[in-house]
């Protein structure tokens, strides 16, 4: 397997247990179980998605981390075979992705309020870079 399927296989096991303690678990098990079965019996992957996630919530109440990484490693381990036999599956599984994880396709902006405040008396200044020299009232001048 190529390295970016192998990567694909990684980023989509870890997308698959982080959503598996989400609200949006449903959704996402469903479209799991569309991508694992590939013509099988959709119950069994279903019944193996849930008992993962149980799983791994008990390792979260648990904190026991290391199981939590037992149970991503599977279901890498399941995608790499899953991407190996069906070519088709690596375009499905970068759509769900891309759906978990949108990428801004434009500009985007951030609006900021600043307030100061507790008497403060002066010159407030505000930005992200000065380039050059910043000269507030009079020039200090090197002697």
């Amino acid at each position: 397997m190529d390295a970016e399927l192998a990567a694909l296989a990684a980023a989509g096991a870890t997308a698959l247990v982080q959503q598996m303690v989400t609200d949006g678990w449903g959704n996402v098990r469903d479209r799991a179980v569309a991508l694992f079965s590939r013509g099988r019996d959709d119950e069994s992957v279903q019944g193996e998605l849930e008992e993962s996630r149980a799983d791994l919530v008990a390792a979260r109440d648990a904190d026991d981390e290391d199981a939590a990484a037992d149970i991503q490693a599977s279901w890498r381990a399941r995608l790499r075979r899953t991407l190996r036999d069906d070519p088709r599956a690596a375009a499905e599984l970068r759509a769900l992705l891309d759906e978990l994880d949108p990428q801004p396709t434009g500009p985007t902006t951030l609006t900021v309020h600043n307030t100061v405040s507790g008497g403060a008396s002066g010159v407030v200044v505000q930005g992200g870079t000065f380039n050059g020299g910043l000269t507030i009232g009079e020039s200090w001048r090197r002697t």
